[in-house]
C-alpha cells in the first residue's frame, strides 16, 4: 500500500476538536459523555462515567466499565496484543441478540502507568456493532480495520486508517 505524506488538517469548526491537535503519546481522559452500544438489536452498554484516549490523527477511542455492559455481553477471549503506549491487551468477544461478534472488544487488565485508571475498561469496534452512540449521535467507524476510534461531528480529520495513512 503506498504511503502518503502527512496529510493537511481539516480546520475545526467552531465546537469541534482536530485530530491533529491530540497528543502523541496518546492522553487518557475521563468523558461524562454518554455512550450507548447495540449489538443485536438490543442496548448491550450505557454510561456517562467512560473514558477517551486521545491520539494525534485518530479519532478518540471509547473505554467503558465492564460493569455498563448487559450480563452476559462480554465473553473474554484467548490470546491478545501489546500496545507500545497502553501495553498488554485482553479481547472479548460480544453476544447479544443472536449476535456473536468474536474479538470485537479489548481492554488493558493491567496497563502501563498513565492508563492506570482505565484498567478493565473495554473499547469495541463501532464497525462491528449495530451503532455506537456519543450524546445520542451515531458515530462512524475509524476507517481501517485496526483502529477503533469514534468519529463524531465534534471532531476534524483526516484520520489515520484511511488509504493510504500506514506511515501518518
Amino acid at each position: 500500500m503506498p504511503q502518503r505524506a502527512r496529510p493537511q488538517p481539516v480546520p475545526p469548526a467552531p465546537g469541534q476538536e482536530s485530530v491533529w491537535d491530540y497528543p502523541r503519546p496518546p492522553r487518557l481522559e475521563r468523558t461524562p459523555a454518554s455512550l450507548e452500544i447495540w449489538l443485536g438489536g438490543e442496548r448491550i452498554a450505557c454510561t456517562t462515567e467512560g473514558f477517551r484516549v486521545l491520539e494525534t490523527s485518530h479519532p478518540p477511542t471509547y473505554y467503558l466499565a465492564k460493569a455498563a455492559f448487559a450480563p452476559g455481553v462480554l465473553e473474554r477471549t484467548p490470546g491478545g496484543s501489546v500496545c507500545e503506549w497502553k501495553g498488554q491487551a485482553t479481547y472479548w468477544t460480544l453476544r447479544a441478540g443472536g449476535r456473536v461478534e468474536e474479538e470485537a472488544g479489548w481492554s488493558y487488565e493491567q496497563p502501563t502507568a498513565p492508563f492506570a485508571p482505565m484498567a478493565g475498561y473495554v473499547a469495541v469496534y463501532a464497525g462491528r456493532m449495530d451503532g455506537c452512540h456519543v450524546n445520542g449521535v451515531r458515530v462512524t467507524p475509524q476507517p481501517g480495520g485496526f483502529y477503533g476510534g469514534w468519529i463524531t461531528p465534534d471532531v476534524a480529520g483526516p484520520f489515520k486508517g484511511e488509504p493510504g495513512s500506514w506511515g501518518w
